[in-house]
């Protein structure tokens, strides 16, 4: 079977299967197979694969018509231009979360203008945490635009961390991020306790980069960032099978109605931030009705509400009185 013959091939069952952009998966099934980029692809479409790469390309293509995500199946996805290890235990990174990448640097800039003071554009002594890490998508690609910001990423999922903590080394900001499990920003385990205003908590020693929140460690954060789980129960019946059945449901649900754990996250983001410290939060389609209004309080100022490509509001941003 050469490439030509494969290519029609695995696009010809994803379509049977009414598999999403089945003729993408087939090409990217393809590509990881072999090794090889999209333009060597095309320029050879009759190089021959081997009865391995054919057996192994024709597995792949069954399981994605069954409904796995390419992206579990190739082991990862494009996130601003930057390859992340995605796997079962973490949610696939959309390119709509890239609009909270957009916000979190345009809303540092602003700040800096508005208080007279030259950009950071390198994040020069900024402390931000990225609350719900998952892959750590948010809080790597921050750290390469940011490269002298120093960054908190917290997650409820220890497998979820240990993902995160690979995609860092990868991409060489390990050593700037410290990696902590926690509930939000509360410690894992604490009973119904409320966090210390000011304090986000590490019992690790002072040179380990992955943590878990305690009582020991005070801080307080320049800017705080979260694509927290927002879909809510009652529409799971309605999310597409490869979303429903193959991603980390924790990281996807967040209450019966979607936007439930919103506001403890804007409650301990106020004891957490600084004076002028920035909230920047993904929101799903249909919830800034129901979180916009948890800002109306004077610890916060200069809310504002930035929409996706379709005109959805997406992005909510706030800043600490």
């Amino acid at each position: 079977m050469d490439i030509r013959a494969a290519l029609k091939n695995g696009i010809a069952q994803l379509r049977e299967a009414n598999a999403p952009s089945f003729t993408l998966a087939a090409e990217l099934l393809l590509l990881h197979v072999l090794g090889r980029n999209r333009t060597w692809l095309y320029a050879h479409p009759e190089e021959v694969l081997s009865d391995t790469e054919a057996q192994r390309f024709l597995d792949l293509i069954a399981r994605r018509a069954a409904g796995e995500p390419t992206q579990h199946l190739t082991g990862k996805q494009e996130f601003w231009g930057l390859e992340f290890e995605v796997t079962p235990d973490v949610l696939i990174p959309r390119p709509e979360t890239e609009h909270l990448i957009e916000v979190v640097l345009d809303r540092l800039a602003v700040r800096e203008l508005r208080a007279n003071r030259p950009p950071k554009s390198d994040g020069a002594g900024l402390q931000i945490a990225d609350i719900g890490t998952g892959s750590g998508c948010i809080a790597i690609t921050l750290a390469k635009e940011l490269p002298q910001a120093n960054f908190v990423a917290t997650d409820i999922s220890p497998a979820a961390l240990a993902v995160a903590k690979r995609n860092a080394i990868r991409h060489t900001v390990a050593d700037r991020i410290e990696f902590s499990e926690a509930n939000l920003l509360s410690p894992v385990g604490a009973q119904h306790a409320a966090p210390h205003p000011g304090k986000i908590h590490s019992s690790a020693p002072p040179a380990s980069r992955e943590s878990r929140v305690t009582d020991h460690d005070s801080r307080l954060f320049d800017l705080i960032a979260s694509n927290p789980p927002y879909i809510g129960r009652r529409e799971a019946a309605s999310l597409a099978r490869e979303v429903r059945d193959h991603e980390p449901h924790a990281a996807l649900f967040g209450g019966e109605e979607g936007y439930e754990l919103y506001a403890d996250l804007i409650t301990q983001s106020a004891q957490h931030l600084k004076p002028s410290g920035i909230l920047v939060l993904e929101l799903s389609h249909n919830s800034l009705e129901a979180v916009q209004p948890l800002l109306d309080t004077s610890a916060w100022t200069n809310i504002g509400v930035t929409n996706d490509l379709a005109a959805i509001p997406r992005i909510l941003a706030a800043e600490r009185v």
